[in-house]
């Protein structure tokens, strides 16, 4: 079992922005200290409670400050951006970073991000997004021995580099990464059932189970790829998967729960900023720890202690026991960064996670057979 962070992030907006901005590369660089796998992080224009604007920015910051730990954007969203900016962007952080690099897609997430950029059709981002790879592939797979400059049909970006192309010179050519011959591709999974899911495995690309759903639509995640790998031929590999998680471990179990019931904590407006949100869209159904309380009798603690796996490092790993037998074999555990307005407990907890509780859990996993466990929908 490998461990990763996944952070949004999410921070209150009254916070100061400098702070924030400096805990997050802190988790970052702690993270890779303790010898995780992965970190992803989010990004958004329009938020100042999701505040990274670049998450390629936000990682080529600590390239030098770390060792081994794999940068993932979590996501990039191509409708958003030029497909050729994308390709030269992430082509440089590759180099940039040696190889240390995933790269995390989606058709973006944030409702004011849509209008602002006037992107408010979700059939179309979905197009954008896939028009938008295929041409950055394209972009880094084009032999420039073959003849200078790009030509690359598209109904939103169309591609053309024919004039101003000077090979001699350079002029006219966009890099290609270091990875060859291209960082790994990931989707970002939400709704249950996904046909992302499904899509992602026939193009062979790797998902991330997003944190903010009940673990029991996790398991249909990992159907849906098995689906579309089945649907070409390919056997579904568990290590493509990973799966996201809230998880507090502290040194006794009284100290995770006076943090978890703290209306004014970080875990608190967590929750209910998704709450705000899936009310808004009348998917709050994902959030409920039991389907059927109605959406006005749902609770904010309810909620968190259905969500969050919290406690001593003995209960923490019981608790994440439980849920990779419900959901079967998977590759990476992705962590989520949550606000650090307690500093000390979150570096505690990561600590604890990392030298503490995935030992453990890795042992217990690696005794067992594979599992094949369906949850019940």
């Amino acid at each position: 079992m490998k461990l990763g962070m996944f952070m949004m992030p999410l921070h209150d907006p009254a916070r100061s922005l400098t702070d924030v901005l400096s805990e997050d590369r802190e988790a970052v660089i702690l993270a890779d200290s303790l010898g995780m796998a992965e970190a992803w992080c989010g990004e958004h224009i329009s938020s100042t409670a999701e505040p990274i604007a670049s998450s390629l920015m936000f990682f080529a910051s600590m390239i030098e400050q770390t060792k081994g730990i794999n940068f993932a954007c979590g996501v990039l969203n191509l409708p958003q951006q030029h497909p050729t900016q994308v390709a030269a962007q992430v082509a440089n952080f590759d180099h940039m970073s040696r190889g240390r690099y995933i790269m995390g897609i989606g058709p973006g997430g944030l409702v004011s991000d849509f209008e602002l950029l006037g992107l408010t059709d979700e059939k179309q981002r979905r197009a954008m997004m896939l028009e938008s790879i295929d041409a950055i592939h394209k972009i880094w797979g084009t032999d420039a021995k073959a003849g200078p400059g790009y030509d690359i049909d598209g109904e939103y970006w169309p591609i053309k580099l024919k004039d101003a192309v000077l090979p001699h010179l350079g002029i006219g050519e966009i890099c290609k990464p270091y990875q060859d011959p291209y960082p790994t591709v990931c989707l970002s999974i939400v709704s249950p059932h996904s046909s992302s899911a499904t899509m992602a495995a026939e193009r062979g690309w790797e998902i991330v189970s997003a944190n903010f759903i009940q673990a029991r639509y996790i398991q249909s995640h990992w159907q849906a790829y098995q689906k579309g790998c089945d649907n070409v031929g390919r056997a579904a590999n568990p290590a493509a998967w990973r799966i996201a998680r809230s998880i507090l471990v502290t040194d006794d179990q009284q100290e995770a729960e006076d943090y978890i019931a703290n209306p004014n904590g970080g875990l608190s407006f967590y929750f209910r900023y998704f709450m705000d949100l899936y009310r808004g869209r009348g998917i709050l159904e994902m959030l409920k720890p039991d389907r059927d309380v109605s959406d006005d009798d749902l609770k904010l603690d309810d909620v968190i202690r259905s969500m969050v796996t919290f406690g001593d490092a003995n209960s923490v790993l019981d608790q994440l026991v439980d849920l990779c037998e419900q959901w079967g074999d998977f590759g990476t555990l992705l962590m989520v960064g949550h606000d650090w307005d307690k500093a000390p407990i979150w570096r505690r907890s990561m600590t604890l996670l990392a030298e503490d509780v995935i030992p453990r859990l890795s042992q217990h996993l690696a005794s067992r057979p594979a599992t094949t466990t369906t949850a019940a929908e």
